[in-house]
C-alpha cells in the first residue's frame, strides 16, 4: 500500500483495517476554511483555502480538498464514527509529495479512489522521481495520469516522458575509423 494511500485511508478507517501495516502517523488536515455534514451512510466533508493533508509518508497541499467517507454504526448520532473512506478529490495548485519513494504529483485536479487502488491526476498532470540528492531523474506530463498503488507503476494518455541523459552512440570524432579500407561500393551500369 502507498503511502497515500495509507495516509488517507487513515483518515477515516481507523487502526483495525490496517493492522498488518506497521506504526501510522495521525493524519492532520488543516485549512482556512471547512464545511462538513453528513447523512444516514455518508459524511461529506469541504475544505479550502491553504489545504494542508500531512500523514505516514505523505504531504498534499491543495485549494480546495472533498472528502468523502461512509458511516459506521447508528447514523442518527451527531458525531458517528466514519468507517470507510470513500474518495478525496483535491483541486487547485494540487503538490502531492510522497516522502518514502520521492515522487512528486502536480496538477490542477487529484482523484484519489482507494477502492480502485490508484489516483487520477488530470488538468496539467506532472508526476516527477527524484533521486538521492532531489534531482529529477524521471518525469512524465500528459492529458492525464494515473498512479496504480503499491506498483510504482505511471499509466497515462498523450505522455511525454523525459528521462536521464544516455550516452551517446553515434560516431566519436576523436576515435580512429575502422582498420583496413572497406570494399567500395560497386558503380552502377550505364544506360546503353
Amino acid at each position: 500500500m502507498t503511502p497515500l494511500f495509507r495516509a488517507l485511508a487513515g483518515l477515516f478507517l481507523g487502526a483495525s483495517l490496517f493492522a498488518a501495516e506497521p506504526a501510522l502517523e495521525d493524519t492532520v488536515l488543516t485549512s482556512d476554511h471547512l464545511d462538513s455534514r453528513g447523512t444516514d451512510k455518508e459524511v461529506f466533508t469541504i475544505l479550502w483555502d491553504r489545504v494542508t493533508v500531512t500523514g505516514t509518508n505523505l504531504r498534499i497541499t491543495c485549494d480546495r480538498a472533498e472528502l468523502v467517507s461512509l458511516r459506521a454504526g447508528d447514523g442518527a448520532q451527531i458525531v458517528a464514527k466514519q468507517n470507510r473512506f470513500k474518495s478525496l478529490v483535491a483541486t487547485g495548485h494540487v503538490n502531492i509529495f510522497q516522502i518514502d519513494s520521492n515522487r512528486v504529483a502536480t496538477c490542477g485536479r487529484a482523484e484519489v479512489l482507494p477502492g480502485e487502488d490508484r489516483i487520477t491526476l488530470t488538468d496539467s498532470p506532472k508526476v516527477v522521481d527524484l533521486d538521492k540528492a532531489g534531482k529529477a531523474e524521471w518525469t512524465w506530463t500528459g492529458d492525464k495520469l494515473i498512479l496504480l498503488r503499491g506498483e510504482r507503476r505511471v499509466q497515462g494518455d498523450n505522455v511525454r516522458i523525459t528521462a536521464p541523459a544516455i550516452k551517446d552512440l553515434g560516431f566519436d570524432k576523436n576515435k580512429p575509423g575502422p582498420v583496413g579500407d572497406p570494399s567500395p561500393a560497386p558503380k552502377p551500369e550505364s544506360p546503353k
